[in-house]
């Protein structure tokens, strides 16, 4: 089975990583809705949110609200907008997202960017994910 994401967690092929820890990893999205959109993941691969057995199902979303306090603070957002769908890869993933109104976690409003701005959001992102254990 081949899964991008799985690849993303074997560094078998390059990704933008925020943050992790020995069962999460957290990415930009390459085509992000708004600036700062990243991907949560368990590094297991589950196809289905609901396949997650307890204990990491619990800790997934604990790990969603460790996330999102730094992302609001640094892209000084009013929300960050949760996704979960998982038909663009098989492979559970949470979308968190900065808002500041109604209707902008539309997936159709997402729009590649380049690499240097992906980059340079990352560093920014990465210094307020530091202290997160």
């Amino acid at each position: 089975m081949e899964c991008i994401f799985c690849d993303f967690v074997n560094t078998k092929k390059p990704v933008l990583k925020v943050w992790e820890d020995n069962h999460f990893l957290v990415f930009l999205d390459s085509k992000p809705i708004n600036p700062g959109h990243l991907l949560l993941i368990p590094k297991s691969h589950f196809s289905d949110i609901y396949d997650i057995p307890e204990p990491l199902y619990g800790n997934l979303f604990q790990t969603v609200k460790k996330i999102a306090i730094p992302l609001k603070e640094a892209m000084s957002a009013g929300r960050i907008g949760l996704a979960v769908e998982g038909f663009g890869v098989s492979h559970v993933h949470i979308h968190l997202v900065p808002v500041n109104k109604g209707n902008e976690l539309n997936p159709e409003r997402a729009k590649k960017v380049s690499d240097s701005e992906l980059k340079q959001m990352r560093e920014m992102l990465k210094k307020h994910f530091e202290d997160i254990k």
